[in-house]
C-alpha cells in the first residue's frame, strides 16, 4: 500500500512541474498579439530606412549641380552631363530637370511626373527627383517619390511608406 501512495505522490509532483494546455494557449495568444504589433512596425521602420537612400542621393545630385554652377555660373540641364550615378543596387530611379518626365521606372509603369516638375527648369534653377517601390507591396502605381531643388527643399510628393492609395507620383 505504501508503494501505491508513493507512486501517486510522485505522479502529483511530476504533474506540478509541467504546464497545462490553457497556460500554453495563453502564452501562444500573447505571442501572437505581440507579433501582430511588432511585425508591421518593423516593416515600416525598414521602409523608412530605405527612404534615406533617396534623401542622400538627391542631396548628392544637388551638391553636384551646385558644384557645376559654381564653376560654370549656370546649372547643367542634362542629367547625363551631370556626371552622377547611384552607387550599388539603387532602389530608386533618378531624374534631373527636363529628364524628369523621360524617366521610366524600373517597374515599367507610368513615367515620373511630380507636381512641381511642371515648372520648367532654367539655367538659374534645377529639380532632381527620385522614385521607387520601397515597401515591396508590388502594387502597380504605388511608389515613393521625392524631389529636391536649388533651394535645397526636399519634398516627399508621395510617401509609399504611409500611404497605399494606389496613386502614382
Amino acid at each position: 500500500m505504501t508503494l501505491f501512495s508513493k507512486t501517486i505522490n510522485r505522479m502529483q509532483r511530476d504533474k506540478e512541474k509541467g504546464f497545462t494546455l490553457i497556460e500554453l494557449m495563453i502564452v501562444v495568444a500573447i505571442l501572437g498579439i505581440l507579433a501582430a504589433i511588432a511585425i508591421p512596425n518593423f516593416m515600416r521602420f525598414q521602409a523608412k530606412s530605405r527612404q534615406s537612400e533617396a534623401k542622400t542621393n538627391l542631396g548628392a545630385i544637388g551638391t553636384t549641380a551646385e558644384s557645376y554652377r559654381a564653376e560654370q555660373d549656370t546649372y547643367i540641364t542634362d542629367f547625363n552631363g551631370l556626371g552622377w550615378a547611384p552607387q550599388g543596387n539603387a532602389r530608386y530611379d533618378y531624374g534631373y530637370n527636363t529628364d524628369l518626365l523621360d524617366v521610366v521606372n524600373a517597374f515599367n509603369a507610368v513615367t515620373f511626373a511630380p507636381e512641381n516638375a511642371a515648372v520648367a527648369a532654367t539655367a538659374a534653377t534645377f529639380i532632381a527627383a527620385a522614385e521607387g517601390d520601397i515597401d515591396a507591396d508590388s502594387t502597380a502605381g504605388t511608389y515613393d517619390c521625392w524631389t529636391y531643388d536649388e533651394t535645397r527643399t526636399l519634398t516627399n510628393t508621395h510617401n509609399d511608406v504611409s500611404l497605399d492609395d494606389g496613386n502614382a507620383c
